[in-house]
């Protein structure tokens, strides 16, 4: 057995193992699959699971990996990380310590929109309400009816590459696509198949909002009380992006009153708690964040993660997010 390992954590959905082929790095290494996560108060536990593991292999953000819980991992050297972004790493301190981090991206790129699209035709067309009663033995009664979209009108908050792939799709729908963010122009909204407004008008004019927006301080909370007051009353909020992006005990209050129906796969807290209001509002859709949960991507960010290892440890490491590192 070697005395080189490699802690696989954050495996919530228990297919890390067969999304990658393994073996060269278990050559060499001693490979341990977490399907737990270790967030800021995990404390001593952190360090009696994962104290005795040189490389950590996270899945995206799901633990904090913050100095607090770093400076429990005496052997820590490498972190692999899935994903481009790494605020859950305290970079600053990986470097003073030494500790190189790399990354591992996906070339797929139109899952969360695929995503949001599957949310919004659940909503739409009442599809969790009819699968429920079909299951309890009843075939129409109580599933209400559902909207065409077909005509209606999506409001996209953040037109990147997932947002840009959303309007695709909804043009294919045959929906009126307008769009809003802090920095967008007319060019770009109209190079997206877009019409830009004004957040203002965005809420007032839409059918359907879908947000597609990194989290950050200007992000977050950009969906106010205010902000869903201005949305029509029965209108649909889709967000595959991060909880935060939207006040949560304003949208509570939306659902309960009837004006909004949301669908959600991201929320403040993951995972959910089990007695979260949300899990009991009305007029929900709600997912365990799997937008991103596909064989492509997760078969992208586990290969890429043990070509990054494999590569650290011939001494020619590549991805690198902290070159200072290699000094």
């Amino acid at each position: 057995m070697s005395d080189f390992r490699v802690a696989v954590i954050d495996d919530w959905l228990d297919t890390a193992r067969d999304s990658a082929d393994w073996s060269a790095l278990e050559a060499r290494a001693e490979v341990v699959f977490f399907t737990r996560s270790f967030p800021a108060d995990s404390g001593d536990e952190v360090a009696r699971q994962l104290g005795d593991f040189d490389v950590l292999l996270p899945m995206r953000e799901r633990s904090s990996l913050r100095e607090a819980t770093l400076r429990r991992l005496p052997r820590l050297k490498m972190i692999a990380a899935t994903g481009r972004k790494t605020p859950y790493i305290d970079m600053d301190y990986c470097t003073r310590h030494g500790i190189i981090v790399s990354h591992a991206t996906s070339s797929s790129l139109s899952y969360a929109a695929e995503m949001t699209l599957a949310l919004l035709l659940a909503a739409a067309r009442r599809i969790p309400a009819a699968d429920t009663g079909m299951r309890a033995g009843r075939f129409q009664e109580g599933v209400g009816l559902g909207l065409v979209l077909r005509g209606r009108t999506l409001g996209i908050i953040g037109l990147g590459r997932i947002g840009t792939c959303m309007a695709e799709y909804a043009r294919a729908l045959g929906m009126r696509v307008v769009a809003w963010s802090q920095n967008l122009t007319p060019d770009q909204a109209q190079a997206a198949g877009a019409e830009l407004l004004t957040k203002e008008e965005l809420l007032a004019q839409s059918d359907v909002v879908s947000l597609h927006l990194v989290l950050s301080e200007r992000t977050r909370g950009i969906l106010g009380r205010d902000d869903l007051a201005r949305m029509q009353d029965g209108a649909i909020l889709v967000n595959t992006a991060r909880g935060p992006l939207v006040d949560e005990a304003a949208l509570l209050e939306a659902l309960h009153a009837g004006r909004l129906t949301a669908a959600l796969d991201v929320y403040d807290e993951e995972p959910l708690p089990a007695d979260h209001p949300l899990r009991h509002a009305p007029n929900t859709v709600l997912t365990p964040h799997i937008g991103f949960s596909t064989r492509e991507v997760f078969g992208d960010f586990y290969r890429g993660c043990i070509d990054n290892i494999l590569a650290w440890l011939d001494g020619s490491p590549t991805h690198v997010a902290n070159p200072e590192v290699l000094g």
